[in-house]
């Protein structure tokens, strides 16, 4: 409560609030006193992701703040006790790191009664970077160990509203970024990617949906969630709507016909939680289960965890067009280093892995866990030094662009227009 009158104080005076300073006061002009601890708190919502420190978000705080359960050892070892599988190294690794509901699925899958997946993405440009590929990448693996049917939402209609896009560029970046996502291998039998733009008028349940949620979320409370202002368009005060309907099965007649009993799991970055708490809060008031979820952390980019990746600015990330030589440069050049400044003092001291970008890449890319400790061990000892580490991140990189873009020369406009097909999605629950 307190952070959404932040949020609205802020669209309205345009200055953060600051506890000692009332409006029409002028600011303090020191911030370095002894209550300046946290002079800067990190911000997070679905736009925004901001913090002052080399190291990242602190996510121990996000999930106080956000109200969401850590997801701890006893949980990793539940999910691979119901799958049968060595859990994905995002779970070990605490990449996921935070969850709601996730015992309720495994409590629903262990007596045999069915949930199905839900991801998406917002197609703001052409080229997609690694990082865009971690919501993927897992949810694959999601749907492998468990075998359940996908859906994948393509906010096109969402880029159109807040970036300056055409509805015909917003669309073909849809299909463009959906060949990407299909190269991640998903299963075409139980997988459903579809464009708002596209599928919104061809599923009366879909837009049911989005009217049912509309009716239940009031415009303060929009505002108080995602900080809109009186100033921003209609489209975008009623879009979270959109995005929280594929949470409910009824809004994909032709997978699930009907039924409104089905709980849904959505692995997603932690910026995208607003949209699913408000979700969470509807979901009861109209008769549906609230939907699950699964967050990630974000993703750094090359110059540190303190900024944001941008697709408009092409050394900020490895995108997944880059070539071998451009990979190799960007890591060299742009990859902030936790390394010293001299050879003789790294020798000494050793590095930083908790703000080297190329140490923390590997964490998601490398997935060999005794490779990785032993590298985190010569690094920090310091008898590795920041060239070699970054020699062995572009080792792991370069492969792995090449064989995604190997796998997504195969997608054809045929294969992408039969994934984003309304159809029956092969599943074995009643």
């Amino acid at each position: 409560m307190l952070v959404s009158l932040k949020m609205s104080y802020k669209a309205a005076a345009g200055e953060d609030y600051k506890a000692d300073c009332p409006p029409g006061n002028p600011a303090p002009t020191s911030n370095h006193g002894p209550d300046a601890t946290e002079a800067e708190e990190d911000f997070v919502d679905p736009w925004t992701v901001q913090t002052s420190s080399a190291k990242g978000i602190d996510y121990d705080k996000l999930i106080v703040r956000f109200g969401s359960s850590k997801i701890d050892k006893e949980l990793i070892n539940r999910i691979e006790r119901a799958t049968g599988q060595r859990p994905h190294h995002f779970l070990r690794r605490g990449i996921f790191f935070s969850h709601r509901d996730m015992n309720q699925v495994l409590d629903a899958y262990e007596n045999k009664k069915p949930f199905y997946l839900y991801t998406g993405r917002g197609p703001s440009s052409e080229a997609m970077h690694v990082g865009h590929l971690i919501p993927f990448i897992f949810t694959k693996w999601l749907q492998d160990v468990f075998n359940v049917p996908l859906v994948i939402q393509m906010t096109d209609d969402e880029k159109y509203l807040w970036k300056d896009l055409t509805l015909d560029q917003a669309y073909s970046y849809a299909v463009e970024n959906a060949k990407d996502i299909i190269a991640c291998g998903f299963d075409i039998n139980k997988t459903f990617i579809f464009s708002d733009l596209d599928y919104m008028g061809m599923s009366s349940g879909f837009y049911k949906n989005v009217v049912k949620i509309q009716k239940h979320v009031t415009f303060n409370q929009v505002k108080g969630i995602f900080g809109f202002t009186d100033s921003d368009c209609i489209g975008k005060i009623s879009f979270p709507a959109i995005q929280a309907a594929p949470s409910f099965s009824n809004s994909f007649p032709q997978i699930f016909r009907d039924r409104t009993d089905i709980q849904c799991l959505i692995p997603c970055a932690i910026d995208q939680d607003p949209y699913f708490r408000m979700t969470r809060d509807v979901a009861p008031r109209i008769g549906y289960p609230k939907p699950a979820l699964l967050h990630s952390t974000f993703f750094p980019a090359l110059q540190g965890a303190q900024t944001k990746m941008s697709a408009s600015d092409p050394n900020s990330s490895i995108f997944l067009t880059d070539t071998a030589k451009q990979i190799k440069t960007k890591v060299n050049k742009h990859a902030f280093s936790g390394g010293r400044d001299t050879i003789e003092e790294h020798r000494q001291f050793g590095g930083n892995c908790d703000v080297d970008v190329s140490f923390m890449y590997l964490t998601f890319f490398l997935e060999d866990d005794d490779k990785l400790e032993q590298i985190r061990k010569d690094y920090t000892s310091g008898a590795m030094l920041t060239g070699e580490l970054k020699k062995a991140l572009i080792e792991v990189l370069q492969p792995l662009i090449a064989e995604h873009q190997a796998r997504r020369k195969e997608v054809t406009d045929e294969i992408v227009k039969e994934f984003m097909t309304p159809r029956k999605l092969s599943f074995d629950f009643q």
